[in-house]
């Protein structure tokens, strides 16, 4: 099986080049085809001597995997099926994961799935109820920005698609740089949000590593009622989480924000918001409410909307920024939650 280029940077692509018989400034050379020109294909390299390119072929491939579904919803968010083999212990796994385009104006954002299944287990969420099936190489991550239809138009990206980014930080980090760098895509790191439950030493390190935004699934402020629904507050708590967030600058470019599912009979209560405010105290962030779609054998339902506004208000009223985020998506299950790499006719 050929190895695939996607994913490797200009001074890896160099060490290739050398191996083949190609000078080192080919790995630029490789670099600029493979992100700024965005090439299906070796020989389109056409800088590249042939005898190199041909080399190269028996050996690489620049690794694009077409998905093989994708639904429209009536609100013009579309989700993509991709087909990806994990390494899962001493063998490989063939899964299923989804990326999902929405579309809002001018800005057209990836929510990028970063592993097969998730190990974070949440009760409400359909991609951790289907447990862990791998992590996604940084080729697998990147193929989701490059082989959907609106490839050429994506103007910011989240990693809140399936599995916990900062479990897969090796390889998400790697797709952040391709992403950011001048020889990649260019993007500014304003343009990235990454999503996590809270992974406390490799948060860390995206903070101190990146610039990009961050937002935190929080879900309950009481640690107790938390651990009921997500087994993570067991290892890291959500008070260690916002205390180490609090030790960085949000006051400038850079943002964090509060990802907050909102059940009806379980963490909406004027308590609950309180609990809150006193969690969050003194620092520049912006809670996101996020509405339940409802999953099969789950003991709580969707709270309605003169609650989430009340909840809303009343955080507001306390000197939080909470708003109440549009769902998208959810006539085809691409919205928050209900990811679960099943194709359409499973």
């Amino acid at each position: 099986m050929k190895e695939r280029l996607l994913g490797k940077t200009p001074e890896e692509l160099a060490v290739i080049a050398k191996t083949h018989g190609l000078p080192a400034f080919a790995g630029k050379q490789m670099a600029q085809w493979l992100y700024q020109k965005r090439v299906r294909s070796i020989e389109e390299m056409t800088n590249l001597s042939k005898a190199g390119r041909e080399t190269l072929s028996q050996h690489y491939e620049v690794g694009y995997v077409a998905p093989i579904d994708v639904q429209t919803s009536k609100d013009g968010t579309r989700k993509y099926l991709f087909e990806v083999t994990c390494p899962v212990g001493d063998k490989e796994e063939t899964s299923c994961i989804e990326a999902v385009m929405i579309p809002d104006d001018d800005r057209k954002t990836l929510c990028v799935s970063s592993q097969a299944g998730c190990k974070m287990a949440c009760k409400f969420c359909m991609t951790g109820r289907q447990g862990f099936h791998g992590n996604l190489s940084a080729a697998d991550i990147l193929n989701q920005f490059f082989a959907i239809d609106e490839a050429g138009e994506l103007t910011n990206t989240v990693f809140m698609g399936m599995g916990e980014p900062l479990d897969n930080w090796d390889n998400v980090k790697r797709v952040i740089e391709v992403l950011t760098a001048p020889w990649g895509l260019a993007w500014s790191p304003k343009r990235v949000t990454l999503s996590t439950i809270g992974v406390l030493p490799k948060l860390k390190q995206f903070l101190d590593e990146s610039k990009c935004h961050l937002a935190v699934s929080l879900h309950n402020p009481f640690p107790e009622e938390r651990l009921q629904m997500m087994p993570v507050q067991k290892a890291w708590s959500i008070t260690e989480v916002v205390r180490l967030i609090k030790q960085y600058d949000f006051t400038g470019q850079r943002r964090v924000s509060f990802e907050y599912t909102v059940f009806e009979g379980w963490n909406n209560t004027p308590k609950h918001a309180d609990e809150l405010l006193k969690l969050l105290r003194n620092l520049e962030c912006r809670v996101n409410l996020i509405r339940f779609h409802k999953i099969p054998d789950f003991p709580y339902g969707t709270a309605p909307d003169p609650v989430m506004e009340a909840f809303r208000d009343r955080l507001n009223a306390g000197g939080l920024t909470a708003t109440i985020r549009a769902s998208r998506g959810e006539d085809i299950f691409a919205a928050c939650g209900l990811l679960a790499g099943k194709h359409k006719e499973k």
